[in-house]
This record gives C-alpha cells, structure tokens and sequence, in this order.
C-alpha cells in the first residue's frame, strides 16, 4: 500500500476559488487551506458542450493558480446548470431570479460541478478530474411563493436561483446525485477520494 503523509507546512493545500461555499465545504474535511482566487475569463466557448465547459474552467483554475504555488496540492472546480440544454447563469437580480425560476419550475435541471486537482509534479503533473452531474427537479410553486422565497434568502449569486444548502430546499421535489455536496459546489466525495491520491491522510491514530 502507498504510504500517505498528512497535509503539514511543507505541502500547501490551495481553493482556487472566491466562492465561500466552496470554502464552507472544505473546512468540513478539517484540513488547513488556503484561498486564492484565480483570474480566468470563465467565457464558454463555441460549441462547446456545458460539461466541457465546467471542466475545462476547474483545470484552469488549479492550473492558474498552481503556478502561482509550486509545489502545492490546488483544487479546482467550476459548475454549469442546464435546462434543455441551455445554460442557465447566476441571476445576479430580483427578476432575473424570478425569471429563473418560473423557467425551472416543474421541471428538472441538470447541474455539472466539475473537479479538479493539480500539483506539479516532476516528470508530470499530477491531475485528477471528474465531472458529477446533480438532476434536480424543481416543485411547480405559483408566482407569490417564488417572490417571498427570494426576498428572504436572496440567493441571486447561485445559478438556477435557490441555496438547497438553506430555505432553497422546500422549492426542490427530487435531488439526484452520487455527491450529495456536488450542488452546493464542490463535490467532497471525489475530492477525498483525489487527495488520498496525492497522499494527504484524513484520519492520524494516536501514537
């Protein structure tokens, strides 16, 4: 068996992300990290599908910041939410979420959270991906209760206008996923199962 060392003061562990739910889900692990934030035009591309999207934005995120930390273990991950195929963005505003919602309700859209880890490594990088899909079905709710969820929770910096982590679950009727943290942003069981692979050690026995 491949012997893994804890995370320690010589072995950086780095978010590549501002997004403090992704920094929330990573504290769960209770591993001591960093947060930088990377500079990347998050732009699709042409043609490009929404899956190819999430993940080629979570590699260049680690990528991005890795060369600003060599050496470190950097985590990387972006989302894309869908309906009928059509990519469906953070609101920002009121109505933009409002118009979100109606859009969605009653029916079921499909969330990418895409994963990446990245340390550079010598004679190859070390880089671990996955893509973990999230169906979730919206509950057909009438106008006045999609207003009075949104003036209360305010969740116009998430794509596809609801927190399932708070109120925003009691407008979802079905979740599917293998990750249950996937939809909050960063899917925790790929990314143990990535950094046990870079060696980091979970559980120390004392001794």
């Amino acid at each position: 068996m491949k012997k893994m060392t804890p995370i320690n003061h010589q072995t950086r562990l780095i978010l590549a992300s501002s997004s403090i739910y992704r920094q929330q889900l990573l504290s769960r692990l209770q591993l001591p990290f960093e947060v930088i934030a990377p500079d990347i035009d998050e732009t699709a591309l042409p043609n490009e599908t929404p899956s190819s999207t999430a993940q080629r934005l979570a590699l260049q995120k680690a990528q991005t910041v890795a060369k600003l930390a060599p050496g470190a273990i950097v985590i990387g991950s972006d989302q894309v939410a869908t309906l009928n195929n059509m990519v469906i963005g953070k609101p920002n505003t009121h109505q933009n979420a409002l118009k979100q919602l109606q859009m969605m309700r009653g029916k079921e859209v499909i969330f990418h959270t895409a994963l990446c880890v990245y340390q550079d490594r010598l004679p190859t990088p070390f880089i671990q991906e996955d893509d973990v899909q999230t169906m979730v079905t919206f509950r057909d709710l009438p106008d006045i209760e999609l207003e009075a969820y949104l003036r209360i929770e305010q969740p116009y910096d998430c794509a596809g206008s609801a927190k399932n982590e708070g109120l925003g679950i009691a407008i979802l009727e079905r979740v599917e996923s293998t990750d249950p943290t996937a939809l909050t942003g960063l899917p925790l069981i790929a990314l143990t199962s990535m950094l046990r692979q870079t060696g980091v050690l979970f559980f120390r026995p004392n001794c």
